[in-house]
């Protein structure tokens, strides 16, 4: 699992159905829950994961996308398999974790030291800890 750092900064209601903005390093990250507890509350600091499975990467990425949660980061280290690719990649000081087909990672040309946007869906990312 991959793990962040980020501070409650906006949640909205409807019903159930939360959406909730995160701060991490200035950048927003959007989660959808239908459970929120109570301790969740704006200003509040939080540990978020996301599953290697459910990060994708782009390489020169251009146009719209309906992925909100988009952070640039660099890859640190490749592990290639016969049929999966395991990437590290560094967003500040956190490191997230991607699986990806070996066939994306050889038509990408991914390197070390590439820059690339790990994207995922609001509905992907949880709450693991408040702090």
């Amino acid at each position: 699992m991959s793990s962040l750092i980020a501070k409650v900064a906006k949640i909205q209601r409807y019903n159930l159905l939360h959406i909730v903005e995160f701060d991490c390093y200035s950048k927003i990250l959007y989660m959808i829950s239908l459970d929120l507890t109570e301790s969740i509350t704006i200003g509040r600091e939080v540990k978020l994961t996301i599953k290697p499975s459910h990060i994708v990467i782009a390489k020169e990425f251009q146009g719209d996308i309906s992925f909100p949660n988009r952070l640039e980061c660099t890859i640190l280290s490749i592990e290639r398999g016969e049929l999966l690719s395991n990437i590290k990649l560094r967003f500040f000081d956190y490191i997230l974790e991607t699986i990806i087909m070996f066939k994306s990672y050889k038509e990408m040309k991914l390197k070390v030291g590439d820059r690339v946007v790990a994207m995922f869906k609001a509905t992907e990312l949880s709450i693991e800890e408040v702090i």
